[in-house]
């Protein structure tokens, strides 16, 4: 396959990535994670993350360029998360892709992280529907985004007003006695729980809007746990862990097929941590498939933070001809998702 060679840098939470891709093929992409040294506070601690980036940088660049069969000066531009995520964190990564662009003489392209996790589904797909609806769901992000074409028109539908999804997984896992991150032991346990065990709300469900809600899902799950243990009642976890994820994957999949079915697209694809969910992709499988709707979901392992998906952007706005960013661009933590390239 032809197309530019392009490094993606991607640090904007708790994984250092670095990602290589010849236009739509993927070549390496190494993830350095520090989510071990999070897992004792239970959750992200912005000044750990920002240390671990600077120590895994440069190996993680390294691995990614020897797995990929490439020198340094062979590939055609650098691209990096500019933004939104931790201050700290995405500071690391701009200033490791300036360096590495100025020292190699090639374009620096700073990019938005949003916009990069529904890029990197043309590396398992092909090339994007145009316009498509992609649902986001992450540690940071719940957003339906309408994406005529996502190296630079990309338009917000809707978003969580409160808690990201992830974050409510977090939270529950905590009440629930799991470890961090809150996603993976919430969706094994749920694998053996009944999901009609325990009727939560759902946020926001029949508001019309496409906005998203999940403080008061969490915190239901939370009185409903407490209730039991003050009653000296056993807290059957399985159950629980169950139906607080269905009733998570039952709110993003309905807004998610509205979004399409509102805006007349026929192609949904889903994206972000979130998205490795076993219950959301089958819910979403289900409904779309009832819809009439393609749906589109990246393998797990490209779905959480990585450098690949930094690069798979990179390299379309490099093959659109798009102008790079200023070697001074700035690391903005509330990067808005329509700024999908920083000038």
């Amino acid at each position: 396959m032809t197309g530019p060679l392009v490094l993606g840098i991607e640090t904007s939470c708790d994984e250092t990535g670095a990602g290589i891709v010849r236009g739509r093929e993927l070549l390496a992409n190494e993830i350095a994670s520090s989510v071990a040294e999070h897992a004792r506070f239970g959750g992200v601690v912005p000044e750990v993350a920002s240390r671990a980036h600077l120590e895994a940088m440069v190996p993680a660049v390294d691995r990614a360029m020897e797995r990929a069969g490439i020198k340094p000066g062979d590939i055609d531009a650098v691209a990096v998360t500019a933004g939104p995520g931790l201050a700290g964190a995405l500071l690391v990564g701009v200033a490791a892709a300036k360096a590495y662009a100025y020292a190699l003489g090639k374009p620096l392209y700073g990019v938005n992280h949003l916009a990069a996790h529904i890029a990197v589904d043309q590396l398992e797909h092909g090339p994007l529907p145009e316009p498509g609806i992609a649902l986001l769901v992450s540690g940071g992000h719940s957003s339906l985004l309408l994406v005529p074409d996502v190296t630079g028109d990309v338009q917000p539908l809707g978003a969580t007003i409160d808690d990201a999804a992830g974050e409510a997984y977090d939270k529950v896992a905590r009440v629930l006695g799991m470890p961090f991150p809150g996603g993976p032991p919430i969706d094994r346990a749920a694998a053996e729980g009944d999901a009609g065990a325990i009727r939560f709300p759902r946020g926001k469900y029949h508001d019309g809007t496409l906005d998203f809600s999940f403080a008061g899902l969490k915190t239901a799950v939370a009185r409903w746990v407490e209730a039991r243990q003050d009653a000296g009642e056993p807290v059957p976890t399985k159950d629980v862990a169950a139906s607080f994820q269905e009733a998570v994957a039952d709110v993003l999949t309905r807004k998610a097929v509205q979004a399409c079915q509102r805006n007349g697209v026929t192609d949904l694809l889903i994206g972000g941590g979130v998205a490795a969910n076993s219950r959301l992709r089958s819910m979403a499988a289900e409904r779309c498939a009832s819809a009439g709707i393609r749906l589109r979901i990246p393998r797990p392992g490209l779905c959480t933070d990585n450098g690949a998906m930094v690069a798979a952007l990179g390299a379309q706005i490099v093959s659109r001809g798009l102008p790079p960013s200023p070697l001074g661009l700035p690391a903005d933590s509330s990067l808005p998702v329509t700024d999908v390239v920083v000038r």
